[in-house]
């Protein structure tokens, strides 16, 4: 089978299309031929994880150094990249109960990866599910990492009807599906972006989309129940005076300083620092496909590649220029 591998770290040059042995499904797996995949930021770091520093990491250093051992200290340990999938069942381990041949499903790999190939083996078990029937497989191979660690950190915090919930990177991978899902779940959401990607949030949905080029969001007298901090790129010393007096901080990227912070407002009360770690579950990718199907949560695309362009798909997304989901696709 064709699959995009690479054998050292670097830039998007190391990314080659190679001819790979083709899975075989063990008992309790699913072998899935691959039609489209999503590039993120992990298969960005994943695929120079060696210039991926402790202070360049969006994590304490006790995360980045599992992380550094799982993907490989000097070359990489994970050849194929692509962690979201989707495609069409080709064939079942004898154990399998939940899919059949034919079935279209899509789902989410974490850091084990292997999506960009033709064809991937995942457990039954696994974070895979049936793909929403109101997507195609491009749009479906673009939501489960977002949404799920969206859905994960919204719950966190007890999101309810009627809070103002600021998202701050709201053109993310995350910050997309979390300005969905708080909209969903009845809240008034301002998602804070730069100037190229404002028109991309207004179309998920945000009753309000701050350009941070323009607008520094803490300095504009608003008040919120939730301050969503994507990537960390602000703090709460800035941001606290922006919180309502029992709001809350909540950030999906952290340091220590910040875990220090949140162990020190869960004992003096009012307004609350909580660093989250989001915790993917089966069951919730099927909550999403129910979601997307509901039209509560959409793939907004920007660009496509064919698989043998993938290395190009990585400039792109280094270059600054994405607006919106970009998405590999591998078969018809």
């Amino acid at each position: 089978m064709k699959a995009i591998t690479f054998t050292e770290y670097g830039s998007p040059a190391v990314l080659k299309l190679n001819d790979v042995e083709k899975p075989t499904p063990k008992i309790n797996e699913v072998l899935i031929r691959i039609h489209a995949t999503s590039l993120n930021v992990g298969d960005l770091w994943a695929r120079n994880f060696k210039a991926i520093t402790p202070g360049k990491f969006s994590m304490p250093f006790l995360f980045w150094l599992p992380a550094r051992m799982f993907f490989g200290w000097s070359k990489p340990k994970v050849n194929i990249l692509g962690s979201e999938f989707s495609g069409e069942v080709e064939a079942v381990g004898s154990d399998v109960k939940r899919f059949k041949k034919g079935d279209r499903v899509f789902g989410y790999r974490g850091q084990s990866m292997g999506a960009n190939a033709e064809y991937l083996c995942v457990s039954e078990s696994g974070m895979i599910a049936p793909m929403p029937a109101n997507m195609t497989y491009e749009e479906a191979a673009a939501i489960p990492y977002g949404a799920l660690t969206a859905l994960s950190l919204l719950r966190k915090v007890n999101i309810q009807p009627g809070q103002k919930v600021l998202v701050n990177g709201a053109s993310g991978g995350i910050g997309s599906a979390a300005v969905q899902l708080a909209k969903y779940f009845g809240a008034h959401v301002t998602g804070v972006c730069s100037t190229p990607r404002v028109d991309f949030v207004k179309s998920l949905g945000a009753d309000k989309v701050i350009d941070y080029t323009q607008e520094d969001f803490t300095q504009n007298g608003e008040t919120y129940d939730l301050i969503l901090d994507i990537m960390n790129k602000s703090s709460f010393a800035r941001c606290k005076n922006s919180l309502t007096p029992t709001g809350v901080y909540l950030l999906a990227s952290f340091k220590m300083k910040q875990v220090f912070q949140m162990f020190w407002t869960s004992m003096t009360g009012g307004r609350k620092v909580v660093c989250a770690l989001s915790e993917e579950k089966p069951a919730d990718l099927v909550i999403i496909k129910d979601l997307a199907e509901a039209g509560k949560i959409k793939a907004i695309i920007d660009k496509r590649y064919p698989l043998e362009q993938t290395a190009e798909a990585h400039r792109y997304v280094e270059k600054g220029h994405k607006k919106g989901n970009i998405v590999i696709t591998v078969g018809a």
